[in-house]
């Protein structure tokens, strides 16, 4: 069976422990968790990932130009935009530059986030 490839870009640690743990508790997914967009940029080396969890607001650099930088990579590439701050330019940002889908942090559930990873995957 081959697993599913995801990676998590967030600053936050705390986000990255709780979404790999959860994720990971599902022996489709394979996780991979970056808290610097930086090193999971250079990290890639021309590896696709089946899906990217990608924060919007981060020191380093902030996830619209990752985003830009991970299309500019793979045009297929699927990305859901996590974002605490959710305005509606910035989400209309991100589906114009590629992204798949987006979640609002604090999540409601975690369940209702890996129905949105399956729902992306599948479409």
């Amino acid at each position: 069976m081959n697993k599913i490839n995801i990676a998590i870009i967030d600053d936050e640690v705390e986000i990255l422990d709780m979404l790999n743990r959860f994720l990971s508790r599902n022996p489709k997914f394979s996780v991979t968790t970056f808290s610097n967009p930086l090193s999971a940029l250079s990290s890639n080396n021309g590896t696709n990932y089946d899906l990217v969890l990608l924060d919007i607001m981060m020191p380093q650099m902030n996830g619209l130009e990752v985003l830009e930088k991970l299309i500019e990579k793979n045009s297929e590439q699927k990305v859901i935009m996590m974002t605490a701050y959710s305005t509606l330019d910035k989400v209309l940002k991100s589906h114009k530059i590629g992204a798949t889908n987006y979640i609002m942090k604090p999540f409601s559930s975690l369940d209702a986030l890996e129905k949105k990873i399956f729902e992306v995957l599948e479409a």
